[in-house]
């Protein structure tokens, strides 16, 4: 979808339809709202005095213009209180108001910058969360659909209209980086929805190798036998039940080349599919364990959006991408395997394995220098209870790098929640025969699990976001649609960005 910035007339714009919007509480709608309503002979202040329009979040009223101005309709979108407002509204605002106009067969419309006015929005902030919101909230995958027949029109363009020709270039600059965000997201949210037959450790290198190609990023892939060679038993472990080969994909992006101290980590798991290995998960469901690699594939989008922002500061993305089957070969319950690191893991559950494959890729992550780290998975199903949906998990070793993580999701509407990391939490992973064993059982499941992750940090400042609530949606809500969402990658990007130097 194309989206312009243009200064225009609104009540002349020649557009099947136009987007405003309206706080609640307000009974006499002013700027771009108040022309329009002043153009339709204050058909807006009519419908507000009736009780029809009230302005609530999510709340969205057509009005057939009938000639009397330029665009055919007029969608008015709720923003909700003026004083709630902030920019992940008009991310929601945006994406809702676009879907409501494609389930009508509509492509292409005129929006005002939600926000940018009495939002109290910069023009930047405003054009990319339009730009975000609209391209995420139109987002949809339907490769496998052999008819081609969609509910809705495929949107082609949108024009964002302002007044001020002095912000039309900020607005402008903002829609580029929301755009960034969005597209890179986007290529997230396919590889989570992708069948596991499609996408394969060897599909997810692929996609990692393409966008390196394509932006400027270093590439390196490690296989079975390179990781053997390495020692990382605890990797391997986990990849030796499966006929498709593992990969560790290395992505690397150098904006501050001569500081190698100033650097950051990502770490993604990539189980692109787990079946549970010989620890078997139940069969209801197991379809969407295709989706165990979206902290990998949200590392891979991550990457993507940092190499076309370009902040000054050393990133490197890795994912850990292998398959959890039961095959032959596969690890046993009671085995025991030796990280990279030397230290040793009991495995008492086999699906238990997504740290297993972390704590190597931490490893060589140490090992490489990096002093900050954040790896992201869809670790444990405790998180699903004990947080649910509304957000992620995260923990880790160093508080000041938690709050920056806690930061760039305020800045990109993703919420996390930090839990606890007490001592006595180490007693459930406590082993009888190796340093540790891979599962404490139910108590704290997701404590348990980034305990064991912390154990191959070697003192680098961590944090580990558990994303196994957020990294789908049920239905669609905002600029989330049902399936993947592609989270936390916008908020990985805009971490690297805020820990960038400022200089640069």
């Amino acid at each position: 979808m194309k989206i312009n910035v243009e200064t225009t007339d609104i009540t002349k714009a020649a557009t099947p339809a136009l987007v405003v919007n309206l706080f609640s509480g307000v009974k006499k709608p002013g700027g771009a709202t108040g022309a329009i309503d002043q153009a339709l002979e204050g058909a807006i202040s009519h419908l507000i005095e009736d009780g029809e329009i009230k302005g609530k979040q999510g709340e969205l009223t057509l009005l057939h213009t009938m000639g009397r101005i330029g665009p055919a309709r007029v969608l008015v979108a709720g923003l909700g209180k003026q004083g709630d407002f902030d920019a992940d509204v008009a991310r929601r605002v945006s994406s809702e108001a676009l879907r409501f106009l494609s389930r009508r067969g509509i492509c292409e419309a005129v929006t005002v910058a939600h926000g940018a006015g009495a939002g109290g929005l910069s023009p930047e902030e405003a054009g990319c969360a339009v730009a975000e919101g609209s391209l995420l909230g139109l987002y949809r995958f339907d490769r496998y659909h052999t008819n081609g027949e969609t509910a809705d029109s495929e949107f082609t363009q949108l024009t964002i209209a302002e007044r001020d020709e002095g912000r039309v270039q900020a607005i402008r600059g903002g829609v580029a980086q929301g755009r960034a965000m969005a597209e890179a997201t986007m290529i997230a949210r396919n590889m989570v929805n992708e069948p596991a037959n499609a996408m394969t450790p060897s599909a997810m290198a692929e996609t990692a190798r393409r966008v390196a190609e394509e932006h400027g990023l270093g590439f390196e892939v490690m296989d079975n036998a390179d990781m053997k060679g390495r020692g990382m038993g605890a990797f391997i472990g986990v990849a030796q039940g499966s006929d498709e080969p593992a990969k560790l994909i290395i992505l690397t992006y150098e904006g501050d080349p001569a500081n190698p101290e100033n650097n950051l980590g990502l770490i993604g798991k990539g189980i692109t599919f787990d079946t549970g290995g010989i620890s078997l998960k139940p069969a209801a469901n197991m379809e969407a364990m295709k989706g165990d690699m979206a902290g990998g594939a949200s590392v891979i989008a991550a990457m993507q959006i940092i190499a076309q922002l370009k902040p000054r500061i050393n990133v490197t993305g890795m994912v850990a991408a292998t398959e959890n089957m039961p095959g032959g070969s596969a690890q046993r319950p009671g085995d025991v395997v030796r990280a990279m690191n030397g230290k040793t893991i009991e495995v008492i559950n086999t699906d238990a394995e997504g740290r297993l494959v972390l704590a190597d890729a931490l490893c060589l992550a140490r090992e490489r220098g990096i002093t900050r780290l954040v790896d992201i998975a869809t670790l444990t199903g405790a998180m699903v209870t004990t947080l649910g949906k509304a957000c992620t998990g995260v923990m880790g070793n160093d508080d000041a790098l938690i709050g920056d993580v806690i930061k760039a999701g305020k800045q990109t509407g993703e919420k996390f929640w930090q839990l606890p990391m007490f001592d006595e939490y180490k007693e459930l992973i406590r082993s009888d025969v190796a340093d540790m064993k891979n599962t404490g059982g139910r108590q704290a499941g997701s404590i348990t699990a980034a305990l064991l992750l912390q154990e191959f940090v070697d003192g680098a400042a961590w944090a580990h976001l558990d994303i196994a609530g957020t990294s789908t949606s049920e239905k669609a809500s905002g600029y989330l649609v049902k399936g993947a969402t592609g989270a936390p990658a916008r908020t990985l990007a805009q971490l690297a960005m805020n820990l960038a130097d400022p200089s640069g």
